[in-house]
């Protein structure tokens, strides 16, 4: 005895008394199904580090993992696990950009109050503005960190029109 299934309206199967429909797990939000061209892999997006690899090439996780131990305190190179982990070091990297970006914000924040007693106009001009081009700064860092993250966590960027 034979059953016939109707897939996408379109095409009949003929299959036997034991089949049972394969059951193909729910895409999550903001997940394709499509298969994914190999244009659309190469897409950098913008923010992307140049001193990483693009995720399509070999080894992109080791020029990876060399921007992430620049991105932190030096001491962190001595740690061999995050050299093997780049998911644990991407992580620790964003936390530690993430704190200097509230760092010089807090600093800019004071500047003016903490320092006008002490330092001529031009001086605080100038740390006001040093302060600002750092702010800005770690703001491309810590989205360059991100971007590497989510990459090395398995997501893939496409291009958009």
């Amino acid at each position: 005895m034979s059953t016939t299934v109707f897939r996408h309206d379109w095409a009949k199967v003929e299959q036997g008394p034991d089949w049972e429909p394969r059951r193909e797990p729910r895409a999550r939000s903001g997940e394709r199904r499509k298969p994914i061209r190999d244009e659309d892999r190469m897409f950098v997006p913008p923010g992307w580090p140049e001193s990483v690899l693009p995720a399509c090439e070999p080894d992109w996780e080791q020029s990876a993992a060399a921007f992430l131990l620049d991105c932190c305190p030096h001491e962190y190179r001595g740690y061999p696990l995050l050299r093997r982990q780049p998911v644990v070091l991407a992580r620790l990297a964003a936390q530690y950009v993430e704190s200097q970006v509230r760092a010089t914000r807090e600093g800019l924040m004071q500047a003016r109050a903490g320092l006008q007693e002490y330092v001529d106009t031009p001086v605080l001009d100038g740390t006001v503005e040093l302060l600002q081009t750092e702010e800005a700064r770690l703001v491309r860092l810590r989205r360059a960190v991100m971007l590497v993250e989510e990459t090395l966590r398995g997501k893939i960027f496409v291009s958009r029109l």
